[in-house]
């Protein structure tokens, strides 16, 4: 089954994993939005409002939080890469979730340091996003840093499912929950929370379920 199969690549990513949260990269940016963060935003700060390049079923346009917020809740998940074991995972249950998503209002929207081009393929996989939801490019990280988060840089050697060499900086594995009044309402992370990629998901699903 593909989702045995993706779990299978998730325990062997999981080396790699350890590696990559041992660096971190000081990024203090300014955007034309908001500052950056010292910390992660926590429950009840405004989400700061961002728009990116992004990607659903293989298809390019500009994400704007702004417009997705006035549909609803978001669901915004930082993701380290593409095409790696736990990235892979979480994407995978999602687009299996999406339906429950709809139902409860909220949009999915995924964000990681990958180039729009990946993104572009990433998106419409059938083993992963699946064409259900959109994923948007973050290259410097400069959307992330607003939200408290730091880019990890470049790791030598470092290769996707595919066996591509991943040459992009990452974004820890964090994800947070917005009200249509843009108030954070649930912050998830994998670094302080020791949660797996797919109870990203299954979290973000029970609290939009509530709103």
């Amino acid at each position: 089954m593909i989702y045995n199969r993706i779990q299978k690549q998730f325990a062997m990513s999981k080396r790699y994993s350890s590696s990559l949260t041992l660096i971190f990269g000081l990024l203090l940016f300014i955007t034309p939005h908001c500052f950056a963060q010292s910390v992660v935003l926590s429950n009840g700060a405004t989400a700061p409002i961002f728009s990116a390049k992004a990607s659903q079923a293989g298809n390019e346009f500009d994400f704007s939080l702004k417009k997705a917020l006035d549909k609803g809740p978001v669901v915004l998940y930082f993701y380290p890469s593409a095409y790696t074991g736990g990235c892979d995972l979480e994407a995978h249950t999602f687009a299996e979730l999406k339906d429950k998503f709809t139902a409860a209002g909220a949009t999915i929207i995924g964000v990681s340091a990958d180039d729009i081009q990946r993104l572009r393929s990433f998106s419409s996989n059938p083993d992963y996003c699946a064409g259900k939801f959109s994923v948007a490019s973050d290259p410097g990280g400069k959307i992330a840093a607003t939200y408290g988060l730091k880019l990890i840089p470049p790791q030598a050697g470092v290769k996707d499912v595919r066996g591509v060499q991943v040459t992009h900086g990452f974004i820890p594995r964090t994800t947070f929950v917005i009200n249509k009044n843009d108030k954070i309402v649930a912050v998830f992370s994998s670094g302080t929370d020791h949660i797996s990629p797919d109870e990203h998901v299954k979290k973000s699903l029970a609290i939009v379920e509530k709103l």
